[in-house]
C-alpha cells in the first residue's frame, strides 16, 4: 500500500481543482437520453455540435422526410444512434480519460 506525504497527494478530483469529471456522469446520461437534441453536447459546452444536433433533429429530418415523401427517414436513427455510442463511450472511458479528451483537449465528437 502506497502512502502519500504532504507534498505527494493521490491524483484524482478530489486533489486535482481541474480535474472535471464530475460532467461524465451527466453528459452519459444526457446524451443517452436525450442526445438527439444534443443536450449533452451544450452542457459540455460544445455549443456548434449542440445546434447542429438539435437543428438536423428538429428541422433538417423533418424537411427531408417531407420532401422525399419517407424515404429521408432512415436518417433519424442515426441521429439517435450517435449520440448513444457517445453516451456508452462517455460512462465507460476512465475519468482521468474523459477529462483529458473531452474536458481539456475538447474532442467534440467521438
Amino acid at each position: 500500500m502506497e502512502t502519500y506525504g504532504y507534498n505527494n497527494p493521490p491524483e484524482g478530483p478530489a486533489n486535482n481543482p481541474n480535474y472535471q469529471s464530475e460532467k461524465k456522469l451527466v453528459a452519459g446520461i444526457l446524451a443517452i437520453l436525450l442526445g438527439a437534441l444534443g443536450i449533452h453536447k451544450f452542457y459540455m459546452g460544445y455549443n456548434k455540435e449542440g445546434i447542429i444536433l438539435l437543428l438536423s433533429t428538429l428541422i433538417i429530418l423533418p424537411l427531408l422526410t417531407i420532401i422525399t415523401c419517407g424515404v429521408g427517414s432512415f436518417l433519424y436513427p442515426v441521429v439517435v444512434v450517435i449520440p448513444l455510442i457517445e453516451g456508452i463511450i462517455y460512462l465507460t472511458m476512465p475519468d482521468e480519460q474523459f477529462d483529458n479528451t473531452y474536458i481539456r483537449n475538447q474532442k467534440p465528437w467521438f
